[in-house]
């Protein structure tokens, strides 16, 4: 019961833990815009909601107990497609960022401007599509651009999180002291 309670709380933290760590990705991200004056791009944006609904799936995982195992397998499911959906997000600016420039496409309208005139499906595929813009890289650390580390964080934190949140956890054998 000791190993239950204790994976409980481990299982609790670690979602915890995921959740600051992409709350600290998006004020970062917040940061860069305010402070540094990078400005981002349509699909920064999406980048930053799909790293904010992913904080959210960790945070809805910490709430069910032990013995929920069918609740923390729905959280683990959650966590695995908003992951997914992030990195896919940010591979699809990766890859805008490495066409050559007579492939990048050209500038658009900005995203308050698309969300004022366009169907909000309109939206979506006008940004995931890219523009000029995001092609442009203005921040790099250890060789990857925002959006490369975007896309290493939402895998790994997505693995993380659906290794952590489906496995059942192992029943201790009855002990005497028990």
């Amino acid at each position: 019961m000791r190993l239950l309670q204790s994976l409980a709380r481990r299982r609790r933290a670690a979602n915890l833990v995921a959740a600051l760590l992409c709350f600290a990705m998006v004020g970062y991200a917040l940061y860069s815009q305010y402070r540094l004056g990078l400005q981002p791009c349509p699909l920064c944006i999406f980048e930053r909601l799909a790293i904010t609904g992913l904080a959210v799936a960790f945070v809805l995982a910490v709430l069910p107990g032990q013995g929920q195992l069918l609740l923390h397998r729905l959280f683990a499911l959650l966590i695995g497609a908003v992951a997914l959906t992030g990195a896919g997000i940010a591979g699809r600016h990766v890859y805008i960022q490495h066409l050559p420039p007579d492939r990048v496409p050209v500038c658009g309208a900005t995203l308050d401007y698309m969300l004022d005139v366009f169907p909000p499906a309109d939206v979506v595929r006008k940004v995931l599509t890219g523009s000029g813009e995001c092609a442009k890289v203005d921040w790099t650390f250890l060789g990857l651009s925002m959006p490369g580390w975007v896309l290493v964080c939402a895998l790994l934190l997505g693995a993380a999180g659906v290794a952590l949140n489906w496995v059942r956890p192992f029943r201790q054998a009855a002990s005497p002291e028990a």
